[in-house]
């Protein structure tokens, strides 16, 4: 999102990247098509999932970080960087940081999309993804890394605004102007591509008259209570007469991160408990940018689900936005996801406080978006409050942080 707007804000960009052969599951080769062709992209090598699965592990961050560290090598090593920046979730990469700058002098920024310690699971007695073992064992080196990757790094981009109070908490040296709030944007010239591309999912094809709803994104255990209040609203809905039993599919996709025949589905049983399961379809395995892109263009209405972490941002909402559909979003009050839609007006927003009882949840549903039907009438949005969540905004507010960052050279 960032490759077409950096270089009239000053910075010219090379991407490091595992090659699509190696990334196995990570791929999507469609995405490719809206890099800049001005770019350079560099790729190396990463140890072949096959061979990992069989020590039971697959993590990318895990098979490619040698390959990943010799090949940032001979890039600095050339010279002409200012700056090293970390965009991704692989967080075992980011050790690199304070490699490059003890060799090359070269600072780094951490763009942290999720936390890298990560207490929830354990604090309310959820089983992670992966399982409790393999979780122990990845936040025990997270733990490890973390403070010294931070300590180091030049700035700290994180995309909820809970982040930055909960790591100076952690670690008491890191001052808050070390730290920078900027969630993903919403890419407009993506939403063109995908629409001038490709083809309507065949699963929301408006042959049978139904109306589609689409969810699109992974579904953790923290958005549990949220989708239950909302079945429960649906069925309200139904019984009472408001919604045709026989009207609605309820679609949702890519709810889990593994592809293929790893993806498990976490949403059609919530659906059989809440009475729903008629109208549910819940495809599990993970779906393209684009392709994801497509499902929320061809929808009737668009759903988006928060989580009982006040903390909880979705940047996946801008997407959603600039679909330009009926929108429903319910999340706590304290997300930032809240702010949004009340700035931008782009739909209906529910939200919920920490205990809130789920009956208490479903009845907001049910009063905000189901009764008075508001999923029939396309929002009026603001675009000129929009546009400082799009792409091209957010890029400046990273490009100006990068000439800060820049000039910096924290001690190892």
């Amino acid at each position: 999102m960032m490759l077409p707007h950096l270089e009239q804000h000053g910075w010219s960009a090379v991407v490091l990247c595992v090659s699509a052969e190696d990334s196995e599951d990570a791929r999507d080769t469609e995405l490719l098509r809206t890099v800049p062709a001005v770019t350079e992209v560099v790729t190396c090598r990463a140890i072949p999932e096959r061979w990992t699965r069989r020590l039971g592990f697959g993590s990318l961050a895990l098979r490619s970080a040698l390959f990943l560290g010799a090949a940032g090598d001979r890039l600095l090593r050339a010279g002409g960087f200012d700056l090293v920046f970390f965009s991704t979730t692989e967080f075992g990469v980011l050790s690199l940081g304070p490699r490059w700058l003890r060799r090359f002098g070269v600072p780094f920024v951490v763009d942290l999309h999720d936390p890298w310690v990560n207490p929830y699971y354990v604090e309310n007695n959820v089983r992670p993804p992966g399982g409790r073992f393999k979780h122990t064992l990845h936040q025990a080196a997270a733990r490890r890394q973390e403070e010294r990757v931070l300590r180091n790094a030049a700035h700290i981009i994180a995309v909820s605004r809970e982040y930055p109070p909960s790591l100076m908490r952690r670690y008491s040296t890191l001052p808050e102007s070390r730290f920078s709030v900027v969630p993903f944007g919403g890419a407009r010239r993506d939403f063109e591509f995908a629409r001038q591309t490709g083809s309507v999912p065949a699963a929301i094809s408006p042959v049978d008259g139904r109306r589609n709803w689409v969810y699109a994104g992974n579904v953790n255990p923290a958005m549990f209570k949220v989708i239950r209040a909302f079945f429960f609203a649906f069925r309200t809905a139904r019984e009472s007469g408001i919604l045709d039993p026989d009207s609605v599919h309820l679609h949702f996709v890519g709810t889990d991160y593994a592809p293929g025949k790893r993806a498990r589905g976490r949403v059609a049983q919530l659906a059989k408990e809440c009475g729903v399961a008629d109208n549910v379809h819940e495809y599990p395995e993970r779906v393209g940018y684009l392709e994801t892109a497509r499902w929320l263009l061809n929808a009737d209405a668009l759903l988006v689900f928060g989580s009982e972490e006040p903390g909880y941002t979705a940047s996946k909402l801008y997407p959603y936005i600039l679909a330009e559909k009926p929108l429903l979003t319910v999340f706590h009050e304290a997300s930032s996801v809240t702010d949004v839609m009340r700035e931008t007006s782009a739909g209906v927003s529910v939200t919920f406080g920490t205990g809130t009882p789920i009956e208490e949840i479903a009845r907001r549903v049910m009063d905000s978006w189901f009764v008075p039907r508001r999923y029939s009438t396309p929002p009026a949005t603001s675009w000129e409050a929009f546009h400082r969540y799009s792409a091209e905004s957010m890029t400046e507010r990273v490009a100006r942080i990068f000439d800060g960052a820049a000039l910096a050279r924290p001690a190892i």
